[in-house]
């Protein structure tokens, strides 16, 4: 007997551990989206207001100080999407399969 696709979406949401993934999921996201903000507006930040540190040479070069911090923010994004997809794929992806498991019994 197959159940109610719509029972299993009324368990599923009422499941006390998927409440509890939500706000975890949900506040992991926000942090990190509020890390990216502060990483990528205070890059541009610079660029709009302190030109001249920006613009400084490394060495005796012709490699502006500003190419390895964007290229440190670009890092920064990868970084942060590797952490997301691997806790993603990893403790979401376990609770997500025990929540459900209890869903559908």
């Amino acid at each position: 007997m197959a159940k109610d696709p719509a029972d299993v979406v009324q368990r599923i949401q009422s499941h006390p551990e998927y409440q509890a993934l939500r706000r975890q999921r949900n506040r992991f996201g926000w942090t990190l989206t509020i890390l990216m903000l502060v990483v990528y507006y205070g890059y541009i930040g610079l660029i709009a207001f302190d030109k001249a540190f920006l613009a400084q040479a490394i060495g005796n070069g012709v490699t502006s100080i500003g190419i390895p911090i964007g290229l440190g923010v670009i890092v920064f994004t990868i970084l942060i999407t590797l952490l997301y997809i691997r806790r993603a794929n990893g403790e979401y992806d376990r609770v997500t399969a025990k929540i459900l498991k209890d869903a559908t019994k």
